[in-house]
């Protein structure tokens, strides 16, 4: 394992437009005066303390690009957008409008919104935590245009030769000779449910057609397709053939400041610039990091280019990436110069088979070995704005059901976690919002969040409306988090003990999982039970290699558990093998450190 001098990072995932919202009505596809909206200035000293004190080192503030919305701010000379292009009546946050300002839904004053957002950064390092917002590099919305860009900055698309298909420095593909259509609709779907709105009349002029961002060449593209984005073009021509330098062989192995110094003297695509000057504009803002949207459908060449161009600004950027194809990660990761990728088709799909009650712990060492060499790099997380709450009836329809799953998630490598905001009270996404279907917390509605409001109190930010059962998991993740960031051990050595014991000790099943972690200073036994009925006894064995790096001699050694401070176990050695009592109840878990 990667030994690194650094604490653990915690992430948090808030999505912006909700967290602050106090509205209880939660009207299917409900205006933004009937369901309200949280703002910039929701975000008080006193609400940032608080999530600072659950353990997050950084906010990923979501949505805060101005994106497409269904709402009126043309007094601000902000156009209207055509709801035929709009998932929801909010808007996609990935489909960004105008990259050089903030979405006005959050603002008190629409005139002065990047003002708010611009004090609601600085207040965020003021609390002692940094922020990362997003950048969605694939693809913008199908009416782009920046009203706030730069002087001598052209909009994406303004320069394009629209009579051809494909150059290099177009920023978007055509489809010559056809106009756009918009999608049939389907299954009684109808943009903004059946409310008749001005601008609602199945048609959006774009003439030529242009590519759907998710890849689809259809003048039409179909109602599940991105429809409400376009791809941009990268310099890769429609047969794949990529009209840009490629990183020499062994470039995976030079550092960021070698790939900048490549990239000076060669003819970059057009796109590539654009997006490099975006995230300059928010490093100068105060921005500490990004979150990139579907990065594998961007080359890895761009991605040196442009992480290249950060670092050489800000050496500590947090650059983040949703990467969903295990082939692709260290790529992504040595050539693209990402710091950070999400583990989810290995470890977080793995885990959520066990929490659902089918599938087995003993599927995790063996993606933890595979990853080893760039585990550091690895994001863990059990929600995030696209997967489906914990406690929702289609994931794990407990949130208790998370807690194992959560020390497993958090403890297991030196990589960041990363929670979604109400993951910590239990929030279960039911909201019917309109656009999309349960189970996740709407992205595309005004909304409220019922169990964060209740966190929320009416602005108190104190928890004063939780219930039991909600604040005592809230309890458990501030406990949690709070030890991951403070372990030395946690950025130090680990080592798979659940195999051994499935193999050696009688009463360790395959819903128990374990393994230790320890630097100089501290050594950690840690052992969950992901069964949320049955308890566990046995006595846990360590093997004689770890015995051995540990320099434990014949005799006893206690272990207090971290997470509460009420369970202690011996730990016998004799002839280099070490043996624990373990006592576990259902969904408990263990964080044992020697004393």
């Amino acid at each position: 394992m990667i030994k690194i001098t650094q604490k653990k990072y915690v992430v948090y995932q808030v999505f912006t437009r909700l967290f602050g919202n106090t509205n209880t009505t939660n009207k299917p596809w409900g205006t933004i005066e009937e369901n309200g909206v949280g703002k910039f200035n929701d975000f008080t000293e006193k609400a940032l303390k608080e999530i600072k004190d659950l353990g997050i080192s950084h906010i990923w503030y979501t949505g805060v690009p101005h994106h497409a919305v269904i709402n009126d701010y043309t007094e601000y000379g902000i156009s209207n957008d055509d709801p035929d292009v709009v998932k929801g009546r909010a808007g996609s946050p990935y489909a960004v409008k105008d990259y050089y300002n903030v979405n006005p839904d959050l603002a008190v004053n629409v005139s002065k919104r990047l003002q708010e957002f611009e004090a609601l950064i600085l207040r965020t390092h003021q609390a002692g935590m940094k922020v990362i917002i997003d950048i969605v590099p694939n693809h913008v919305a199908r009416d782009y245009k920046s009203i706030s860009k730069p002087k001598g900055v052209k909009d994406f698309g303004e320069d394009d030769n629209t009579k051809i298909s494909y150059d290099k420095d177009n920023n978007f593909y055509y489809i010559q000779n056809e106009i756009f259509k918009v999608p049939e609709w389907r299954n009684g779907y109808s943009p903004l449910g059946n409310e008749e709105y001005f601008l609602k009349d199945n048609k959006f002029k774009e003439e030529p057609a242009k590519w759907t961002g998710n890849g689809s060449r259809l003048a039409q593209p179909d109602m599940n397709d991105w429809y409400e984005t376009v791809k941009v073009n990268y310099g890769v021509s429609p047969e794949g053939n990529k009209h840009f330098e490629v990183l020499p062989e062994g470039y995976e192995n030079e550092d960021f400041k070698s790939h900048f110094e490549f990239w000076k003297d060669k003819d970059i695509p057009d796109s590539w610039i654009k997006f490099r000057d975006i995230a300059l504009y928010w490093l100068d803002k105060g921005v500490d990091g990004f979150r990139y949207d579907m990065a594998e459908m961007v080359p890895v060449e761009f991605w040196s280019y442009m992480n290249s161009s950060i670092k050489m600004k800000n050496p500590e950027a947090f650059l983040l990436a949703e990467v969903y194809n295990p082939s692709l990660y260290r790529d992504y990761i040595k050539k693209g110069k990402m710091d950070y990728l999400y583990d989810k088709v290995q470890l977080y799909d793995t885990i959520k088979h066990i929490m659902q009650g089918h599938g087995k712990t003993d599927n995790i060492p063996p993606i933890l070995e595979y990853l080893k060499d760039i585990e550091h790099h690895m994001l863990h997380f059990l929600e995030n704005h696209d997967e489906q709450r914990i406690s929702s009836s289609e994931f794990a329809g407990n949130a208790d059901k998370g807690m194992p799953a959560m020390v497993v998630s958090a403890t297991s490598s030196t990589a960041p976690t990363m929670i979604y905001f109400g993951q910590e009270v239990g929030e279960d996404g039911s909201e019917n919002a309109g656009f999309g279907l349960p189970t996740r917390t709407s992205i595309f509605d005004y909304i409220g969040v019922p169990a964060h409001q209740r966190w929320i109190n009416n602005a108190q930010f104190d928890g004063g409306q939780l219930t039991n059962e909600e604040r005592n998991l809230r309890d458990f993740y501030k406990r949690l988090l709070n030890f991951t960031i403070s372990s030395s051990a946690l950025v130090g050595e680990y080592q798979d003990i659940h195999l051994y014991n499935r193999e050696n000790t009688e009463g360790y099943y395959d819903k128990v999982l374990s393994f230790v972690r320890w630097s100089v200073d501290e050594k950690l036994i840690i052992v969950s039970n992901f069964d949320d009925t049955n308890a566990f006894e046995f006595d846990l064995k360590i093997p004689s290699s770890l015995i051995q790096k540990w320099e434990l001699i014949t005799g006893e050694y206690t272990f207090e558990d971290q997470l509460y401070k009420q369970f202690k176990s011996v730990l016998k050695v004799q002839n280099e093998i070490g043996m624990v009592d373990i006592k576990l109840k259902p969904l408990e878990s263990f964080i044992l450190k020697l004393k």
